[in-house]
């Protein structure tokens, strides 16, 4: 569908208790999973670079700084992986396994990361260890989001796809709310040497609450009709890789592209602006993790409205206005950034997270909807993983990066602009008509 299509889509159905209890398994798994994230995001960009990297902190702070970053975008590299194995044992295993196990990995990793001793303590067996829960990390979520984004898509009523779709994504706001408060939190009753030597810690240790309730949550719904209904299709989507990788790569390479310049983007109000805003334009940190809370909301608001939105004008359509207001707001947005204004920092950060909302609430459903049945689930898992990998995972690095060599802001908002034009690319290339098409086929 092309943005001047009109778009007439089927009467919406009802929403039943079923489906209140399918949206709710969904939404929980990828809350879980983006605090973890974004715990480790947040302390990427104020805590490892002086305790993980020590040495290298002592004698160039950008460099160990850079390294961080890196270390948050390694687990990306793992997400296909993740993605890979998950598909594998569903088929094996059964869907109830898979996401208990991708839960546990992903808390299990988090738990670990608090009481891990920093590189003073045990020398560089410090960073190592970082890297490898790290990667736990990483392949815990690639095998999460597809299985989670289908169990919406898959038993969403007529005409409501989009909406359905959109509760998996609002897992990413309300992760980033849930790990901003607990920074606010430490921040407003610890010292910064007490933040520094301990504090950061707590949020991680916190994740064996959360994994415990997601998974009672996630175990009321497994054991629904739903569920058993969406075991069975997992069971037919799942066709061998050499299948996918020769008859729709170029499908999966539209997945990764649309995705990009949104996870790219995304971990700038995720992270990025926090590091940025506190280091070199001397915000304070709680006025910065503030700014983040009330993106959150707003992130959260656009996400379930656009993809509702989505039903009813197109997702196509949803997504080339979404890519365009991003592109033309990157240069005003760090433009706000420096002003050392507190108010003008909000109002990058608010506009920044509303205008993430058209290209994340509606990818659920775009993504269902561009593959057959028979490598759906492999298909939207893995472009989505490699997605991440060409956007989010070494945005923040890469932002830190071309700062550092040209000293100038504009040098990251132009990076900004051309990947969001690469994921505007990706969005025009997607055929026409797919909307609301039968994915029984």
């Amino acid at each position: 569908m092309t943005a001047s299509t009109t778009y007439n889509p089927q009467p919406a159905a009802g929403m039943t208790a079923e489906h209140k209890r399918v949206l709710a398994g969904s939404m929980v798994g990828t809350t879980i999973e983006w605090f973890d994230f974004f715990i480790y995001a947040q302390a990427a960009g104020l805590i490892f670079a002086a305790q993980f990297f020590d040495p290298v902190s002592n004698e160039n702070p950008s460099l160990a700084q850079i390294i961080s970053w890196a270390s948050l975008g390694i687990s990306f590299l793992f997400r296909p992986l993740g993605a890979i194995l998950a598909g594998h044992l569903g088929d094996r295993m059964g869907r109830k396994p898979v996401l208990v196990i991708t839960l546990l990995g992903m808390g299990v990793a988090t738990t670990l990361m608090g009481l891990l001793p920093t590189y003073h303590a045990i020398g560089l067996a410090a960073p190592i260890l970082l890297v490898l829960l790290r990667i736990l990390q990483g392949m815990s979520a690639g095998g999460e989001w597809g299985g989670a984004a289908l169990l919406t898509v898959e038993h969403a009523p007529n005409g409501r796809r989009g909406f359905f779709g959109s509760f998996p994504q609002i897992g990413v706001p309300m992760g980033m709310a849930l790990a901003t408060i607990f920074m606010l939190v430490l921040s407003a009753i610890l010292s910064t040497e007490q933040f520094l030597a301990w504090g950061w810690r707590i949020p991680f240790l916190s994740s064996v609450v959360l994994i415990a309730l997601g998974y009672f949550i996630r175990r009321a719904v497994e054991e629904s009709p739903a569920f058993e209904e969406m075991q069975e299709l997992k069971k037919d989507s799942s066709a061998p890789l050499a299948v996918l990788f020769k008859s729709h790569w170029g499908t999966v390479l539209k997945c990764a592209l649309i995705f990009a310049a949104n996870n790219a983007i995304g971990y700038f109000v995720i992270a990025y602006f926090l590091a940025y805003g506190t280091k070199y334009v001397g915000y304070e940190r709680t006025d910065v993790l503030g700014a983040s809370l009330v993106a959150s909301a707003f992130w959260l608001a656009s996400t379930l409205y656009f993809g509702k939105l989505s039903d009813r004008v197109g997702r196509k359509r949803t997504f080339i206005i979404g890519y365009i207001a991003l592109a033309i707001w990157c240069v005003p947005m760090w433009m706000l950034v420096d002003t050392g204004s507190i108010a003008m920092f909000y109002l990058a950060v608010i506009v920044t997270g509303a205008l993430l909302g058209p290209t994340y609430g509606p990818m659920c459903a775009l993504f269902a909807e561009m593959f057959p049945v028979k490598v759906r689930l492999s298909g939207v898992s893995i472009g989505y993983a490699i997605g991440s990998i060409i956007g989010g995972a070494f945005a923040p690095m890469i932002a830190e990066i071309l700062y550092t060599t040209f000293n100038t802001s504009m040098a990251i908002a132009t990076y900004s602009v051309a990947i969001s034009l690469i994921s505007l690319i990706g969005v025009l290339m997607v055929p026409k008509g797919i909307q609301d098409k039968d994915l029984h086929v």
